[in-house]
C-alpha cells in the first residue's frame, strides 16, 4: 500500500512539475494556450501546419497563401486597409493579426467561426481570397496537390496516421491551427512592469496612460487586463459606428435582403467579403439580432502599434485617429455600444498612446520603428 501511495505521489509531483515548466515557457502576461482535445499539439504537426500556412499553391492562381494576409514579417498582418487576394482583388475587411488569435473564443471580425480549425477552411473558398470554387473542385483542389506532393503524404502519415487517400481538409486545417496556436506573444514592456515587477519598464507617460486606460478612458471595459494576465479583449462584439452611416439610409432594405438570403441557405461568407454593405452589418449577419447591427469583435491590443491600419474596415491609419474616435464617443447611430464621450485632453491622449505602444512584444519591436 505504501508503494502505491508513494507512486501516486511521484505521479502528482511529476505532473505538477510539468505544469510549472509549461507555465515558465509561456510569454510573460499570457495564460496557457487553449488546446482542443481532438487536436493536441505536436512538434511534427506544428511544422506541417507552418508549411501548409505558407503554401501559395492552395489558391486559384498560385499567388496566395495564409501568410499573404498574415505575414510574420508584418506582425502576422498585411499592413493593408482590407485584405487583398487572388488577382489583386480586394475584400471588405481588414486582415487581423494571427498573434494571440488562439485566445479568441470565436474567429473573424463577426465571430462566425468558433475555432481556428473552422476559420482556416473559409479563405480557401472565398472568391476574393484564395478563390477555390467549382472550377477547382473547392477543398479537393488542396487535397489533390497534397497527395501529389513528394513530401506532404509522408508528413500527414507521421502526424495523423493516414495514408495518401485518407488525407482530408480536416487534417489540413488541424495542422494549420496547431501552427497558429504557437503564434503568441507577450513579454512587452507593459508585461515586465505589471507582471514582472520592473518599475522602469514603462516611461512616465506610459504609466499615466495606464492609469487613464483603467479609469477615465474606460478602455479596460472591453480590452481587459486581469491581475494574472492580459488578453486585452472581452471576446465580445460592439458597435462603434465606424462605417455604419454608409448603410444607414438603406438599412431596412439591406436587413431584409440578408434575412431572405439566410432563409434560402446562401453562404454569407462570400457576401461579407465581396459586398461592402453586407460587411458593415457586422455580427448581425451571424446572429440576426438587431442589437448587434454594426457590431464587431473586440480585437486584442497587443502589438497594436505595429498592426495597423485599424478597425474592421482598415479605415484608420493611426492610433491618434482611433483615440479621436473614442474621445468623441464613437460615431452616433441607433445601435451604438457602450462608448461615451471621454473629454480627454491632448496630453492624456498622448499618454494613452504611449501606453499602447508599450504593448509591443520584443520580437516585433523593430516594426515599430519603420
Amino acid at each position: 500500500m505504501r508503494n502505491v501511495v508513494f507512486l501516486c505521489f511521484l505521479v502528482i509531483t511529476f505532473l505538477a512539475a510539468g505544469s510549472a515548466l509549461s507555465q515558465e515557457r509561456l510569454p510573460l502576461g499570457l495564460p496557457p494556450v487553449p488546446i482542443p482535445e481532438d487536436n493536441p499539439q505536436t512538434k511534427e504537426k506544428i511544422a506541417l501546419g507552418k508549411k501548409l500556412y505558407e503554401d501559395k499553391r492552395f489558391s486559384a492562381d498560385g499567388t496566395v497563401s495564409c501568410a499573404t494576409c498574415h505575414d510574420s514579417a508584418k506582425a502576422f498582418g498585411d499592413g493593408l486597409p482590407v485584405a487583398e487576394g487572388i488577382n489583386k482583388l480586394k475584400g471588405t475587411r481588414n486582415s487581423p493579426t494571427v498573434i494571440n488569435a488562439a485566445y479568441y473564443t470565436s474567429q473573424f471580425w463577426d465571430g462566425r467561426r468558433p475555432s481556428l480549425e473552422e476559420q482556416a477552411k473559409d479563405p480557401f473558398l472565398n472568391p476574393v481570397e484564395h478563390g477555390l470554387g467549382k472550377e477547382q473542385n473547392f477543398h479537393q483542389f488542396i487535397i489533390d496537390i497534397i497527395r501529389k506532393d513528394p513530401d506532404y503524404p509522408k508528413a500527414f502519415r507521421q502526424v495523423f496516421g493516414v495514408d495518401k487517400k485518407g488525407i482530408t481538409i480536416d487534417h489540413v486545417v488541424k495542422a494549420i491551427a496547431s501552427f497558429e496556436r504557437t503564434v503568441i506573444s507577450g513579454n512587452s514592456p507593459f508585461d515586465r512592469y505589471k507582471y514582472g515587477g520592473d518599475q522602469n519598464a514603462l516611461s512616465e507617460s506610459a504609466k499615466r496612460g495606464l492609469g487613464l486606460y483603467l479609469g477615465k478612458a474606460r478602455c479596460q471595459e472591453c480590452h481587459m487586463i486581469s491581475e494574472k494576465y492580459a488578453l486585452f479583449t472581452d471576446n465580445k462584439f460592439h458597435n462603434l459606428g465606424v462605417g455604419f452611416n454608409k448603410i444607414r439610409p438603406k438599412l431596412r432594405k439591406l436587413v431584409k435582403e440578408v434575412k431572405m438570403s439566410q432563409k434560402k441557405g446562401k453562404a454569407m461568407d462570400e457576401s461579407i467579403l465581396t459586398k461592402s454593405d453586407v460587411s458593415e452589418l457586422g455580427r448581425f449577419v451571424i446572429t440576426g439580432k438587431t442589437s448587434e447591427l454594426g457590431a464587431f469583435k473586440t480585437p486584442t491590443l497587443r502589438n497594436i502599434a505595429v498592426t495597423g491600419p485599424y478597425m474592421h474596415d482598415g479605415s484608420m491609419a493611426t492610433l491618434e485617429e482611433v483615440m479621436e474616435l473614442y474621445n468623441k464617443g464613437g460615431e452616433k447611430n441607433p445601435f451604438l455600444g457602450s462608448v461615451r464621450v471621454l473629454n480627454l485632453t491632448d496630453q492624456e491622449i498622448k499618454d494613452i498612446i504611449a501606453f499602447l505602444e508599450s504593448l509591443t512584444s520584443p520580437e516585433f519591436a523593430d516594426l515599430d520603428k519603420k
